[in-house]
């Protein structure tokens, strides 16, 4: 069955920075290791969908074991970044700074993977926003190259 994108990304600038890795890591708690969220390239106006990117790096943690002497991005990795790309378009229209824990990942489906080198990049629909939980769709693609799709849940903890 063919991928229905949730936006068209040739019409979206990579390299355009809408929120930067500072302003990320202000939203979103996650640092270190566990930020898998570079900056955002795209964010529309009415604030219900967002772009962001994720370079994979050769140094990461997960690299020499996952798997060794062929490196794959991990599936889990993938929808972490995902949920990181929601929680975003969440604060971007809440207010206040509230720590939003992830709490359902449904419909997943991964055809494609990720190495280091590639770029990620992370496109977020939000599909229901309230005061203390929101619900988007995912997706990441690699280029051209659908690799994964995943309904996120995140509520306010």
């Amino acid at each position: 069955m063919p991928i229905e994108p949730l936006i068209d990304l040739s019409t979206i600038d990579h390299n355009n920075i809408a929120l930067s890795a500072d302003e990320i890591g202000k939203m979103n708690p996650q640092a270190g290791d566990m930020r898998q969220l570079d900056y955002v390239c795209y964010l529309n106006e009415p604030k219900t969908i967002a772009v962001g990117v994720k370079e994979v790096k050769e140094d990461e943690f997960w690299v020499p074991g996952h798997i060794p002497g062929r490196p794959l991005f991990p599936g889990v990795l993938m929808i972490e970044a995902a949920a990181q790309m929601s929680s975003v378009l969440y604060h971007v229209k809440s207010e206040g700074n509230h720590f939003m824990g992830f709490t359902r990942c449904d419909n997943c489906s991964f055809r494609g993977q990720v190495v280091p080198g590639d770029i990620l990049t992370l496109v977020a629909v939000e599909r229901k926003f309230q005061r203390r939980r929101f619900v988007c769709d995912a997706q990441g693609y690699v280029g051209d190259t659908f690799i994964f799709e995943v309904k996120i849940t995140g509520m306010m903890m």
